[in-house]
């Protein structure tokens, strides 16, 4: 197609799980591939331009080594996802280039976004690859990733992904059809739910379980990263992968699986927020009571010492935290503007109390959470 201008393009984060993306015996489904290099092929000739978001290295590696049964030592993983990863890559170049589309890859870990500075330039290659009408295949470096850095699941990855991109659409090819009322594979009276217009308290319920062989994700990965795209103003789909165009059909707007709407693009929801959300790790919540809860929901407020009854976990100045109600729902995520240690000595305190305290006066001046950096869920 050549070089071509992306600004009256739309964009498409099109997220593969393992279980979508590789046969019964953990080896890759080309067939699958090809499928899905047709669908992508069609929606771009619609006006899209797609990000793919993969899973499954391991699980090549794997297949590649020999190796029947997936080990539990991290240098075992980390080797068979070197093998696979080569293996995975060569498998996208040779499918998309059958339709003239040119593939790259892309390896990020958290160490990738959770500097903002790194976070910008992974936004500004994935956009001018777009550019270029190059297809990015995105996947987590699993060959350098540790514990520490990891994003966890492919789910988070492909959310962050959208919001690097500003995208206009994910979608999530899966192994289940989408979100059900209850575990479909427990419960015969479990219903599909085909739209999603707020991630409450019972979504997340209902998102509970279910998790693949061959993933590290499951439902509930799926839900947390809808809620921040709805946050964004960017809608999801969860779909059944194999459904024949479900990729085509979900960016035509035609309904498949479970729809997360987003209706409107919020203003406030800048980059910065984005990266608070989903650039970095959680370190810790915060536990506050009803009265800041409206305050940070209803009027827009920031979150101060006297509105918090509970600090859990341990974070330092700067780090992210998730923001709860006494219930244990989390509705928001912000960035810390003291130690847990500290925060944690001036619980339930008046801005009053904190400024007649010298050990935690610190905080007298400015919020425990600025709303310039927090962001609401609902």
């Amino acid at each position: 197609m050549g070089e071509t201008t992306t600004a009256a393009r739309r964009r498409l984060v099109v997220k593969i799980g393992s279980a979508t993306l590789t046969t019964s015996e953990s080896s890759i489904d080309y067939g699958f591939l090809d499928d899905l290099a047709a669908q992508l092929d069609t929606v771009r000739r619609a006006g899209w331009d797609v990000v793919v978001v993969t899973s499954a290295a391991i699980a090549c590696g794997l297949e590649a080594l020999g190796i029947a049964k997936r080990p539990t030592d991290m240098p075992s993983l980390q080797a068979a996802a070197s093998v696979g990863q080569s293996a995975l890559s060569t498998a996208y170049a040779e499918a998309f280039g059958r339709w003239d589309m040119l593939t790259s890859v892309v390896l990020l870990t958290r160490r990738d976004t959770a500097d903002r500075t790194a976070y910008l330039h992974a936004r500004d290659t994935l956009r001018r690859l777009m550019e270029l009408d190059v297809v990015p295949i995105v996947n987590e470096n699993d060959t350098v990733s540790v514990e520490q850095i990891r994003f966890g699941d492919n789910d988070t990855l492909a959310a962050l992904v959208a919001c690097l991109i500003d995208a206009d659409l994910m979608v999530i090819l899966s192994d289940i059809d989408g979100l059900y009322t209850a575990n479909p594979l427990i419960d015969p009276a479990a219903e599909l739910i085909p739209r999603v217009d707020r991630v409450g308290r019972e979504i997340l319920a209902a998102a509970g379980g279910a998790v693949s062989g061959v993933g590290s994700g499951g439902m509930i990965t799926k839900i947390k990263a809808a809620r921040v795209l709805m946050a964004a103003g960017i809608p999801m789909v969860i779909c059944q992968g194999r459904r024949p165009d479900c990729v085509v059909d979900a960016a035509a707007g035609v309904p498949v699986g479970t729809l997360f709407t987003a209706p409107e693009r919020p203003h406030e929801i800048t980059p910065k927020k984005l990266w608070i959300a989903l650039g970095d790790a959680v370190h810790g919540t915060l536990v506050v009571d009803e009265g800041a809860r409206a305050a940070l929901v209803e009027r827009g407020k920031s979150l101060l010492s006297v509105g918090i009854r509970e600090v859990r976990g341990s974070f330092d100045y700067d780090d992210i935290v998730d923001v709860a109600d006494e219930t244990g729902h989390v509705f928001a995520r912000g960035r810390a503007a003291a130690g847990s240690d500290l925060v944690a000595l001036a619980v339930g305190k008046s801005r009053e109390a904190v400024a007649a305290n010298g050990i935690l006066s610190v905080l007298a001046d400015r919020p425990v959470v600025h709303r310039d950096e927090l962001v609401l869920f609902e």
